[in-house]
């Protein structure tokens, strides 16, 4: 805010300095004589030099015709004169030529008031400016900083700026969720270690019977042949009781570890389309990639609109990523009752083996090396499909990685 005053006291002492020198140019222009006055003496001097009578009688010249003038008489140099005058030679005597100039201080006054009201809205613009978007938002700024810095739970102070009332109500919404994800992954996290601990404390029982029975064979204490196949049945027992409690722990640790809100609804195609389109040929165009967007008969899709634009968003990333940067393509087409919007890009490097498995959480294909990611990508896109009654599947064909999104029609 201070560096905004200093500007602000800056322009506005430019500004004054510029009316300032405005005002005395322009006052010299108006304090200079009018020129006509000479012009019209010099005619009255040739006329008095043709005229003799004039000359003897200046008192009585006729000077209706001259705009200016308003008294010839003989000069006297001890004579008070009140009025303007300039003094000219004719025929070896001096005369006295008195004069008025009129001026018009309209247009000095018309420049004033226009710099005037010039100077009072630039200055109500700057403090407009200075009350309703930088003091908000040198607000903003701390609050931002202190969601950086995790607290989530201070609710986002509401801003009465039209500029800026959305903008915090989407950061309030995001402090929201982000709060609410906070608080269940800490609780999944608490009910997921309590139950591993649970299960690990569990196995230690059968897996202590099993020590047991291999130490008494180890001993010898089991002597006839009976008492051995007891022992080994109580090992194989305890060896499928321990394995079960292996995959309870393997089935909570593959259990979903991410919350997927979706609002199901219904959506014109041309609005999810329309926010892909306008994106990615600016992001393309400066990667130099070549995007193609087929045409669509426009129609309703059942599903969530800001999910569906995730998951079109997850898709071409994808292709920018993983793809050749030649060509990145989308196309319909129609099955049944849903949409088939297909993602596609140039320079497949995968094979096919390994589709059955790209939409797993965590897994990453073998064209990877080099690139970052964390393999979640088409995870999340086949969690939100599924979430809005579709799917999602990949293909290679004629060396194009394609993954298509099938959407429900309303």
């Amino acid at each position: 805010m201070s560096r905004f005053k200093k500007n602000v006291a800056v322009i506005i002492i430019i500004e004054l300095f510029l009316i300032f020198v405005i005002n005395l140019i322009c006052f010299r222009q108006f304090k200079e004589p009018d020129a006509f006055y000479r012009v019209e003496a010099k005619r009255l001097v040739l006329k008095m030099y043709k005229d003799h009578d004039m000359c003897q009688n200046p008192e009585e010249i006729d000077l209706s015709k001259y705009k200016s003038l308003t008294r010839v008489s003989f000069f006297d140099s001890e004579e008070i004169c009140n009025s303007d005058y300039l003094v000219e030679e004719v025929n070896g005597r001096l005369y006295r030529i008195e004069y008025e100039i009129n001026r018009d201080n309209r247009l000095f006054v018309i420049i004033n008031v226009g710099l005037a009201v010039f100077f009072l809205m630039s200055v109500g613009v700057l403090l407009y400016i200075g009350r309703t978007v930088i003091r908000p938002f040198n607000r903003m700024s701390d609050m931002t900083v202190s969601l950086a810095k995790g607290n989530l739970s201070t609710p986002v102070k509401e801003e009465k700026s039209r500029f800026f009332g959305k903008f915090l109500w989407g950061v309030d919404m995001l402090r929201e969720n982000l709060e609410n994800t906070k608080t269940k992954n800490l609780e999944y996290q608490k009910e997921k270690k309590t139950m591993l601990l649970s299960l690990s404390h569990d196995i230690k029982t059968p897996l202590s019977a099993i020590q047991l029975y291999t130490k008494y064979m180890q001993e010898g204490i089991y002597e006839t042949e009976k008492e051995k196949q007891e022992a080994l049945i109580g090992i194989m027992s305890k060896t499928e009781e321990i394995k079960a409690y292996v995959d309870e722990i393997h089935r909570v640790s593959r259990e979903e570890f991410m919350e997927f809100d979706v609002h199901p609804g219904a959506v014109y195609m041309s609005q999810v389309m329309d926010s892909i389109g306008v994106y990615y040929s600016d992001k393309l165009g400066v990667l130099h990639t070549k995007f193609i967007m087929d045409e669509y008969e426009d129609c309703l899709l059942s599903g969530d609109k800001d999910r569906l634009i995730e998951v079109l968003q997850n898709l071409m990333e994808n292709a920018i990523k993983y793809g050749d940067g030649k060509e990145i393509r989308i196309s319909f087409s129609e099955e049944e009752e849903c949409k088939l919007i297909t993602v596609s890009n140039s320079g497949c490097l995968l094979e096919g083996k390994e589709l059955a498995n790209l939409f797993d959480s965590f897994y990453r294909g073998s064209n990877t090396d080099g690139i970052q990611g964390n393999g979640l990508g088409l995870y999340i896109v086949k969690q939100l499909m599924k979430r809005m009654d579709g799917d999602a599947f990949a293909e290679i064909e004629d060396d194009r990685f394609k993954i298509t999104v099938v959407v429900r029609k309303a």
